[in-house]
């Protein structure tokens, strides 16, 4: 009898064990050795060999190139979150419609969820060619958008936000789906206009998924890297120096292995405290 009561009470451990086995060994071990090296200074080989505690720290916050990749960091997810979220829930708006063909418009928007960003950025570089590109073309200019720091950042920006635009897509319209019809047709018998329908109805119905959307793309907009190597490798100067390229840098360029980890740390940290603080935001907005 006791032994069916262990077994009982151990199962559900028995479960969630092969989960957790992988978690431990590529998420919990690379997160704990991350701390453990940013308090380290390191060699080539990123074997930790002189303990200075918080010196790698006090360094990044020292450092105006530090300051200026979470500058920059900053602008870019912003940029990246306001487009991505205006497109996808504009797209979901346009495809919640009845008419013929609805099925290839909604395949076409959420087609970039499906593109690897490098290819994406290899695509967006021709494109953006000061002599070859389509964009010059179009528009009869010559401006060489990558490699003027007035314009770099906005293009790597405006590329991840289309390449986000196709996950916001879906989540829009699933919720868009769980709203139901009839309060716009109450809405319409009241004489409710399209504008009146969409900013009372539509937006609060979609809140929670709003508040969703909003906390994984930025999450997401944090970690962009492949369309930074691509397009600009940190540059021009370091208008695009990401925080997570400048990570890469440190690391697999300078070989400054304390250095990239104490980034990692920072970064960890500024994405916790954003995320706990849209959680506690989340009463006063969302209707559920």
């Amino acid at each position: 009898m006791k032994f069916k009561i262990v077994t009982r009470n151990l199962s559900p451990y028995a479960y969630i064990a092969p989960a957790m086995a992988v978690f431990a060994v590529f998420l919990f071990f690379p997160f704990f050795k991350t701390i453990y090296l940013s308090v380290f200074k390191t060699n080539k080989m990123g074997q930790a060999k002189l303990f200075v505690g918080a010196g790698n720290y006090s360094e990044l916050l020292g450092s105006a190139s530090f300051f200026n990749s979470l500058l920059v960091t900053a602008v870019f997810v912003l940029i990246v979150v306001s487009v991505s979220m205006l497109l996808g829930l504009t797209t979901a708006v346009l495809c919640h419609q009845s008419f013929p063909g609805i099925r290839i418009f909604s395949t076409a928007y959420a087609l970039p969820m499906a593109i690897a960003s490098s290819s994406a950025a290899m695509i967006f570089k021709i494109m953006l060619h000061p002599s070859i590109g389509i964009v010059n073309k179009l528009l009869s200019l010559h401006i060489n958008w990558i490699s003027d720091p007035k314009y770099a950042l906005v293009c790597v920006a405006l590329l991840t936000a289309w390449l986000n635009s196709g996950i916001n897509f879906l989540y829009f319209s699933a919720g868009l789906s769980n709203i139901d019809d009839i309060i716009y047709e109450r809405a319409s018998v009241d004489g409710a206009d399209a504008f009146q329908k969409f900013f009372r109805l539509t937006l609060p119905g979609l809140s929670p998924i709003l508040f969703y959307t909003l906390v994984v793309n930025i999450i997401q907009s944090f970690q962009s890297f492949g369309q930074v190597k691509v397009l600009t490798m940190g540059g021009p100067g370091e208008s695009t120096n990401l925080i997570v390229y400048s990570i890469y840098r440190d690391a697999f360029f300078n070989y400054r292995f304390g250095s990239a980890a104490a980034q990692s740390v920072i970064l960890f940290m500024i994405i916790m405290v954003l995320t706990l603080c849209m959680f506690r935001l989340e009463k006063k907005g969302v209707d559920y």
